[in-house]
């Protein structure tokens, strides 16, 4: 059986996965930055956080031949991003539905990818432009603030990209979401410039 939502202690409705697994998992290996280094193993990645699937359903929603989308997923096997979470028997033949081994992946500092802004341009890669649409919607801010505070609104920003992958399926649109906070290599004043408060 799969439940694809239940209330949170709100009674807002939350998309639940049908299998467990991790929040968050760490991929540092030079096997495991390769396995996201592909559109296809992305796209597997991120239909599997809506639900638990054999490479017959991902092929389907990918629209790509079982054996591609068979080697893909042993890719990302072998690299333990994800696992096989239960199996069915059909007829002679035993289906394996294959899950995420985390909700979230953190990615170490990449040692085989040259851009070191490569996820975020991956990330970037499927979105539309419709000028019918409200979105897609982009905000860039800088602040001089200690790193302590950074952190924090790095926090809370995990917090809400928790929150948007927790949100109900619905709809026949994949909504993309990314934010940071980085430091950079701005100009700024230093102590002595400051007015006088």
């Amino acid at each position: 059986m799969i439940v694809t939502t239940k209330p949170d202690d709100a009674g807002d409705a939350k998309h639940v996965l049908d299998y467990e697994l991790d929040d968050i998992v760490n991929a540092s290996t030079n096997a495991q930055m390769k396995a996201v280094a592909d559109d296809t193993r992305m796209d597997i990645l991120n239909l599997l956080l809506e639900k638990a699937a054999t490479v017959s359903q991902l092929a389907d929603a990918l629209g790509k031949p079982k054996g591609t989308v068979g080697y893909h997923a042993k890719v990302l096997d072998d690299a333990g991003l994800i696992r096989v979470v239960r199996t069915n028997k059909v007829r002679a033949m035993t289906e394996k539905y294959y899950g995420r081994v985390g909700r979230t992946i953190h990615f170490s500092k990449p040692t085989t990818v040259d851009d070191p802004l490569w996820f975020v341009h991956e990330a970037l890669k499927p979105i539309t432009l419709d000028e019918e649409h409200p979105l897609p919607m982009f905000t860039s801010r800088v602040a001089r603030i200690p790193m302590e505070r950074a952190v924090e609104f790095s926090e809370r920003i995990m917090e809400v990209a928790q929150e948007f992958i927790e949100l109900p399926r619905d709809g026949g649109t994949v909504y993309g979401f990314i934010a940071g906070v980085y430091p950079t290599d701005l100009p700024a004043f230093g102590e002595e410039d400051r007015t006088h408060e």
